[in-house]
């Protein structure tokens, strides 16, 4: 069973209270949580890495936990979702590859399972490195006023044998979306698209 330390745990969150035009009546939020793990699999390769998916479960629901929390605590007002992971350099980009069903699944579970697949990106890079996190609709994909990205990453992470994986929420459309496309009030949430 590979197991994955965690160093560091870092929250990040932003109120968008305008862009360029009149503020809405209620600022827009979205936040960030990012656990920097120890990669069990840096250093050589290793044809079976899948079990880990079930080891990473926990911190999937710890993340988003802490992330509904920094955003208030109601899950209601959640309505857009992403995940990333972003690979130390003697790591391969399969081992952020291995967020997709904890990360995905873990904020599903908590904010009522939800219907529409996460958008994630994922990436190998250096200290400092940065990765624009895509986010979309909890519930239909094709809503396109909730379209949007978040960048992420920590100065001190990831080391060569360490993973960032994060997490990414928001409360509400971009600000002033105005492109058409499904209305998130128009959202049957029958099967992750409409």
């Amino acid at each position: 069973m590979p197991e994955f330390p965690i160093r560091k745990i870092a929250v990040l969150t932003e109120e968008i209270l305008h862009d360029k035009g009149t503020p809405p009546a209620t600022p827009r939020r979205r936040g960030a949580a990012m656990a920097v793990v120890k990669n069990p699999f840096a250093g050589r390769f290793h044809a079976d890495i899948l079990p880990a998916m079930e080891d990473l479960k926990p911190l999937g629901l710890m993340l988003s936990d802490r992330l509904i929390d920094a955003l208030g605590g109601d899950i209601s007002a959640i309505d857009g979702y992403g995940k990333g992971g972003i690979v130390g350099t003697d790591g391969e980009l399969e081992h952020a590859a291995l967020w997709h069903a904890p990360g995905g699944y873990g904020m599903r579970e908590r904010l009522g399972d939800a219907k529409a697949i996460v958008p994630s990106a994922k990436k190998v890079g250096a200290l400092g490195a940065r990765l624009d996190v895509p986010i979309g609709h909890i519930n239909a994909a094709y809503v396109r006023s909730h379209f949007d990205a978040m960048e992420i990453g920590l100065s001190d992470a990831p080391y060569p044998d360490e993973i960032l994986f994060c997490l990414v929420m928001a409360c509400g459309p971009r600000i002033h979306a105005r492109v058409a496309g499904l209305a998130a009030d128009d959202v049957k949430g029958e099967d992750g698209l409409r």
